[in-house]
């Protein structure tokens, strides 16, 4: 299952969603949008779908927008352009599974947004981000305004925006921004060696950690503090509890169906 602009292919509970222009380093495209926003709109109630991997093909992950076709689109295909990106960035957000983004190369712009929507970073030891919106006059879309600060904090996110100069993968790891660095040759193999190890998990439990920790960033504690409430008496009477339950008690390793 395939677009011009995104390869899409499922195998072993696994969904890898790959950006397929490389010879524009993969740079959005409407096409490109749409496909990852259905995408990820049918992963959350396909039940053989238990992880998503995002990653690029060629030489990067993503440059994030066509430079080649700025200032030649009105204002209002603009914020036309952007309604789709926010579409894609909310469609994540409500994926109630894990998504990975496996980065090498270069992620810039909206494509490093792209990467900070999801949940966990796998990068190559070699890759470079960069906020380069300011060379160009523009501000973060995608989400970066969103998700940046609340990971570095208000004044490096200002730093990198101001600046939008490359930051090495290696800053971001120690930042706590990527979850593992890897060598360049080994990314696919630990990207996917991550994703079955979570495809095994939880899946509910997954998917309700997700919802409270990005719920958290807007809550308060009280609120927080009763959602846990909540949704631990709901996941009590899942068959994940009990198998967990048992297999601690067994001193075996737990069997999850996502039930």
């Amino acid at each position: 299952m395939s677009g011009e602009h995104l390869l899409i292919s499922k195998e072993k509970m696994i969904l890898s969603l790959t950006l397929n222009r490389p010879e524009s380093l993969n740079a959005f495209s409407p096409e490109m949008i749409l496909g990852l926003t259905n995408a990820f709109k049918e992963a959350q109630t396909d039940p053989e779908v238990k992880v998503i991997v995002l990653s690029g093909a060629g030489r990067s992950f993503s440059a994030g927008g066509d430079v080649k076709t700025m200032g030649e689109r009105s204002a209002t295909h603009a914020y036309d352009h952007i309604g789709r990106l926010n579409e894609l960035i909310l469609a994540m957000r409500n994926t109630e599974k894990p998504i990975i983004a496996a980065v090498h190369g270069f992620a810039a712009g909206a494509g490093f947004n792209l990467a900070l929507a999801c949940d966990l970073i796998v990068a190559a030891e070699d890759s470079k981000f960069a906020l380069s919106f300011s060379k160009v006059g523009l501000v973060s879309d995608g989400g970066g305004s969103y998700f940046l600060p609340r990971l570095v904090g208000p004044h490096l996110a200002k730093q990198f925006f101001f600046s939008a100069e490359p930051i090495p993968a290696s800053r971001l790891y120690e930042l706590g921004v990527i979850n593992e660095l890897v060598p360049s040759e080994s990314l696919q193999e630990e990207t996917l060696k991550l994703a079955t190890k979570l495809s095994f998990g939880p899946g509910r439990a997954y998917g309700m950690i997700k919802k409270l920790v990005d719920h958290s960033f807007t809550a308060t504690l009280e609120e927080i503090l009763e959602q846990e409430r909540i949704t631990q008496t709901m996941m009590i009477s899942t068959e994940d509890h009990q198998e967990g339950v048992t297999a601690f008690k067994e001193k075996r390793q737990p069997v999850f169906t996502g039930e």
